[in-house]
């Protein structure tokens, strides 16, 4: 029972736990097997089955043209199945493909041209963005954003701020030549460049002062779980002048989310990168049962503003995820369509029967790993109560 309460995260109600990771997982999945549906259906593609989970199906009813919507009993993803697919991942039934009858094969997604296909496959993740967007603009429209001036109140000693040469009422203009508008901006730029040296602007006294500062690695628990982020060692200035509220148009709202929507990509990208470079630990990935924890910790602290608002991080990186090049994800998919429209025909279907096999093993792998990592933080967890 102390593990289940555990996986409660800060409500300790198992049960509101679960609702709110069902209904984030829910949409996030739905919206992007949307997309696949819509494209699919405009490009005149018949679709057999529109799934939420996997497994046995728990109830379901099928429309007019023939698609059965079901809701399965293991909610930890979803799939369209088209006409020729073999089974939820897509790969062609050449069985079936082959005793296809001519007036069929129009409704078949193997039948369709490469361009077709791309546009289907590329369609959920796209549609996982534009949720994000719709989410973060609607946001910024209706309650507008209260922000800090990235103006510097004190700098704590021993710090990378210190060592750079820092000062209290520094006004950071620039990180790396971009520009930093909010204090918000430098904390991104910053938290993600753990030990990479970082070159500044600052304003101080009317003149421009150029400085070089590297964030040292700060390990912190969130409700994923373990982080490790950079520091600079700044505290910003706490005078009432310095707080800022933005409020936007319709069309400054979009365009102020599209840009929160890019940061967040280029700082997934960025970790991957500082992963693949050794500098990020893989401890810090989380699998079902941190998301779980994030989304009872959020409907506890922010109520459903707080869920929505994960709705949209988590919409941004399911898309991002399955754009990755792997077989059995979308991205995969779309590797081996540019292969195809290179070549002028497609893989064998030997070629295309391994790649989804390692596809297989690969997200297999990193899924019991996500896992794993979500139960050493449960422990460690459940150790530090126990002290």
């Amino acid at each position: 029972m102390e593990f289940l309460s555990m996986i409660g995260g800060a409500t300790g109600s198992l049960f509101l736990t679960l609702i709110a990771f069902l209904v984030v997982l829910t949409v996030v999945v739905f919206v992007h097997e949307f997309g696949h549906f819509w494209v699919g259906r405009l490009c005149g593609v018949g679709v057999t089955a529109f799934s939420i989970g996997f497994g046995p199906e728990l109830i379901g009813w099928t429309d007019k043209k023939g698609t059965r919507w079901k809701i399965c009993a293991i909610p930890l993803g979803g799939y369209v199945k088209f006409v020729g697919d073999l089974n939820a991942a897509s790969i062609p039934d050449q069985d079936q493909l082959d005793r296809m009858p001519v007036e069929q094969r129009s409704i078949s997604f193997p039948h369709q041209n490469v361009a077709k296909r791309a546009a289907i496959v590329a369609a959920g993740p796209i549609a996982n963005f534009i949720l994000a967007i719709a989410i973060f603009a609607g946001f910024n429209y209706f309650n507008g954003r209260a922000v800090l001036e990235p103006r510097i109140e004190a700098v704590q000693p021993g710090s990378a701020a210190e060592k750079a040469g820092f000062q209290p009422k520094d006004l950071i203009l620039t990180v790396d030549g971009r520009s930093i508008q909010t204090f918000a901006d430098m904390q991104l730029l910053v938290s993600s460049s753990a030990g990479e040296p970082l070159a500044f602007t600052v304003e101080r006294n009317g003149q421009t002062v150029a400085l070089t500062a590297t964030p040292n690695f700060v390990e912190r628990t969130s409700p994923f779980g373990k982080q490790r982020i950079g520091l600079l060692g700044v505290e910003a200035s706490r005078d009432p002048s310095a707080i800022k509220r933005l409020t936007y148009s319709p069309w400054g709202a979009l365009k102020a989310a599209v840009v929160e929507t890019w940061n967040l990509v280029e700082r997934t990208i960025n970790f991957i990168r500082r992963l693949v470079m050794g500098v990020e630990s893989a401890d810090q990935l989380s699998g079902p049962i941190g998301i779980a924890r994030a989304s009872g910790t959020a409907f506890d602290i922010g109520g459903v503003y707080s869920l929505v608002s994960l709705i949209g991080f988590m919409s941004v990186s399911i898309g991002l995820i399955n754009l990755f090049p792997i077989p059995l994800l979308d991205g995969g998919h779309l590797l081996f369509y540019a292969i195809e429209a290179v070549r002028g025909r497609p893989l064998s279907e030997k070629a295309q029967e391994i790649g989804f096999r390692i596809g297989f093993a690969l997200v297999a792998m990193l899924m019991l790993f996500a896992t794993w990592n979500d139960l050493v933080h449960l422990g460690t967890s459940f150790m530090s109560r126990g002290s």
